[in-house]
């Protein structure tokens, strides 16, 4: 039997089949990667609850994804915010 090493998702065993396996340990491994932190852009951001996150740097809490600080869907309301201010200010 050869020496592996088991990432996060060993804590399964054999059960729930190699993909699932797979994937579990991508996306504990995506949320323990280092993240920018909004305010400060230090890379100090860790999940402190489900979608809960807080820069370690300057303190800053703010609610994102589950396993990800940014989520597809925040991204795109960013953009649609930011697209309505500057139609705003185009205005005035």
């Amino acid at each position: 039997m050869a020496n592996q090493e088991v990432g996060s998702a060993g804590r399964f065993g054999a059960r729930y089949g190699r993909v699932a396996r797979r994937r579990v340990a991508e996306i504990e491994d995506d949320m323990h990667d280092d993240h920018a932190c909004p305010e400060c852009d230090e890379p100090a951001v860790d999940r402190t609850d489900t979608g809960i996150w807080e820069c370690g740097n300057c303190g800053y809490a703010f609610a994102g994804g589950a396993y990800r600080p940014d989520t597809p869907g925040g991204r795109t309301v960013e953009r649609s915010i930011r697209a309505a201010l500057a139609e705003d200010g185009d205005e005035q």
